[in-house]
Parts: structure tokens; C-alpha cells; sequence
């Protein structure tokens, strides 16, 4: 296994039939993980809206009048509904986000500089596409 970068058009990427032998099967394959790339920032930066939106459902003041009197059960009943369901995106958002770091991290792994070249241009798409959807969020 070739442990430097090098250009060429044949590789074996992520899984055994992932097997690259042509300049075609290489171009598509960039594609891929470029999207791959795309999909991770895109997903990062939705768990990002997810987040401030579950931030934005906590209650405005904690003030020591609110923490001393009693609140009503129903209030209280579905704001830990509504916390519980933000946890439960956050974390499938966060799995998400793991696998397809690794998976692209893996392809890098490979020492192609076309795969390499392709996460990076994903990579840096995929910010510049939805970083101006966080103030949107």
C-alpha cells in the first residue's frame, strides 16, 4: 500500500468493490466523495440550526422567582417532551456526522491526491453553500 500521495487512477476506496480502474471510475469517484464532503459540512451546519433552535425553546429568565414557585405540571411535561425530541436529533444528526467524517477520513486514508483533492473542494462547496443558512436558522 502506497503510504504517500500519488496521482493515479486505479485504487480501492472504502470497501473491496469500490475498485477504481479507469480515469472515468476516478472522475466519478471524486464526485462521490466530494458529495460525501458536501453532505458532512451540510449536516454539521444542521445540527448547528438544531442546537440554537433547542436553545431558543428554553424558557427566557431563570429568575429566582421562577426557580421558587411551583410550575404547572403541563408546562413542565412538554418542555421535557420537547427537550427529549432535540436530543434525539441531535443525537442521529451527530451519528450522522461521524460516519460520513470517518468515511471520507478513510478515502483520504487511501493516498490518492485526486480522493484528497475531491474531500477538500467538498469540503470547502459544501461550507461556502450552507454557512449562509445558519443565520437563517
Amino acid at each position: 500500500m502506497q503510504m504517500t500521495f500519488y496521482f493515479s487512477d486505479t485504487v480501492v476506496l472504502l470497501f473491496d468493490f469500490w475498485s477504481v480502474h479507469s480515469p472515468t471510475g476516478m472522475v466519478l469517484s471524486v464526485l462521490v466523495i466530494l458529495l460525501l464532503s458536501v453532505l458532512y459540512e451540510a449536516v454539521k451546519m444542521g445540527k448547528a440550526v438544531l442546537l440554537r433552535r433547542a436553545l431558543l425553546a428554553l424558557p427566557r429568565s431563570l429568575s429566582q422567582e421562577a426557580l421558587t414557585e411551583p410550575q404547572e405540571e403541563e408546562q413542565s411535561d412538554a418542555a421535557q417532551g420537547r427537550w427529549f425530541w432535540f436530543h434525539v436529533a441531535q443525537t442521529l444528526f451527530h451519528v450522522l456526522q461521524v460516519v460520513l467524517g470517518y468515511m471520507v477520513m478513510l478515502a483520504v486514508m487511501s493516498y490518492n491526491a485526486w480522493i484528497f483533492l475531491g474531500a477538500i473542494a467538498g469540503s470547502t462547496l459544501g461550507y461556502f453553500m450552507v454557512y449562509p443558512l445558519l443565520g437563517r436558522g
